[in-house]
């Protein structure tokens, strides 16, 4: 197994220090300028703690990556509008589907080719598509250099690998492709 790199550490106890000021709402209090002592200092325990159990899992190379600022507001732009957009549209679909029986349901599993080479750009857009409502990928697969995601889809419209891909990444891949290249 890979041993945790220093930076890949320290990046990774920021990361989850970042994460905990925002879910126990110290960032509001650091701007009010009445933050907890306390709560700063079990979140940077925490933090580094969590950092050097699972450092390795995460940071395989380019440790401060997405501390560029650019990288950074794209990522944010992605998870604000992009996949907030592509999230409602799914969700407005799946609720017609079901209020309206009426409505074809067709589902199925389609295999769609995926251009992203970085591990954590092919992970990010699998999890992308899986949390938007009537898609789940299922397996990613290389054949002939090439990746294959297996989506179950609740309506496939094409059978066409490239329509299909078409339909359910939208925009999700060019943008994801944007944050880690």
């Amino acid at each position: 197994m890979k041993k945790a790199t220093f930076p890949a550490i320290l990046s990774t106890s920021i990361v989850c220090f970042l994460f905990w000021l925002l879910i126990t709402g110290q960032i509001v209090a650091i701007f009010r300028g009445a933050p907890s002592v306390q709560v700063l200092i079990a979140g940077a325990v925490v933090s580094v703690c969590t950092a050097l159990f699972s450092a390795r899992y995460f940071i395989h190379s380019k440790a401060f990556y997405l501390f560029n600022p650019v990288k950074l507001l794209v990522l944010v732009f992605y998870s604000c509008f992009v996949f907030l957009w592509e999230l409602t549209r799914a969700n407005v679909d799946v609720a017609r589907r079901a209020l309206s029986p009426r409505l074809p349901v067709n589902p199925g599993i389609v295999k769609v080719p995926v251009d992203l080479q970085s591990e954590y750009a092919q992970a990010m857009l699998a999890n992308s598509i899986t949390l938007t409502p009537g898609t789940i990928t299922m397996d990613m697969a290389r054949e002939n250099g090439q990746l294959y995601y297996y989506i179950h889809w609740i309506d496939v419209a094409s059978d066409d690998p490239v329509q299909a891909g078409e339909s359910i990444k939208g925009t999700l891949e060019k943008w994801i492709g944007r944050i880690w290249k």
